[in-house]
């Protein structure tokens, strides 16, 4: 047998040897029990300490905090999200000293859902944490098991920045959202289900750029019966950032 398929033999041996070593040393007992699986973690799992003791626990004693949560905007937020695990505080509601969950007296747990960041959903409440009273708490000023409706500081730029970062920059800048956009109040809160209307006909844009309108002499105008006839005007020019000509 030549040498190099020796070598090649013996390696490959070494190999197959490694690997049934390995497998024996790092694949846990029980393993493959239950398909692919480790059967021990079960009673891992079993032997972990009890902390959270659910929001259903919370409701037998504090039923009227709990009405009134789940009728706010904070229905969704469990107990223990802002008060910690409460197990300890519930098993000691039959001893002598009572272990009291904590509260939030600083601004870090509110913030982990309302500091601003542009990833998060559209219209939810969101603050710069450094500027918006930065030496209170947030509960000083709301209520957190009825927190109230948010309003929308700076109107639509708080939500739309880089529409309106856009629409600076255009010939559009100097007018202002609501005449082109019907908005409910309810936008503010629930802006998925109550959407902002677009303009349904062409007669809004005529207002300024139909032949004979009376806006600036420097805004495009066209002839109404003859241009874009059977088309909304949005449907071909970006009315945030028109076309310059």
């Amino acid at each position: 047998m030549p040498g190099q398929v020796k070598r090649l033999l013996i390696f490959v041996v070494i190999i197959c040897v490694l690997f049934v070593v390995s497998r024996v040393l790092l694949v846990p007992e029980g393993f493959g029990k239950y398909g692919h699986y480790r059967a021990t973690a079960i009673d891992t799992i079993i032997a972990l300490p009890i902390n959270y003791a659910g929001h259903i626990v919370c409701n037998d004693c504090h039923d009227d905090i709990a009405e009134t949560k789940d009728a706010s905007y904070h229905q969704g937020v469990n107990c223990e999200s802002c008060h910690g695990p409460s197990n300890d505080h519930v098993q000691s509601l039959e001893e002598d000293e009572i272990i009291l969950p904590s509260a939030p007296r600083d601004r870090n747990q509110c913030s982990i859902c309302h500091a601003y960041s542009p990833a998060k959903a559209t219209g939810f409440p969101q603050i710069d944490v450094v500027t918006h009273n930065p030496v209170k708490p947030c509960i000083s000023c709301h209520d957190p098991h009825a927190p109230d409706p948010p309003s929308v500081i700076g109107g639509c730029i708080a939500c739309h920045r880089g529409i309106t970062r856009t629409k600076a920059l255009s010939a559009h800048s100097n007018i202002e959202c609501n005449e082109c956009h019907t908005t409910q109040d309810e936008h503010m809160v629930n802006p998925r289900a109550f959407r902002p209307d677009k303009p349904r006909s062409r007669d809004l844009c005529g207002k300024c750029h139909a032949k004979g309108a009376t806006s600036e002499t420097f805004t495009k105008k066209v002839d109404m019966t003859e241009h874009g006839v059977g088309y909304l005007c949005w449907q071909c020019h970006f009315p945030h950032h028109p076309e310059a000509n």
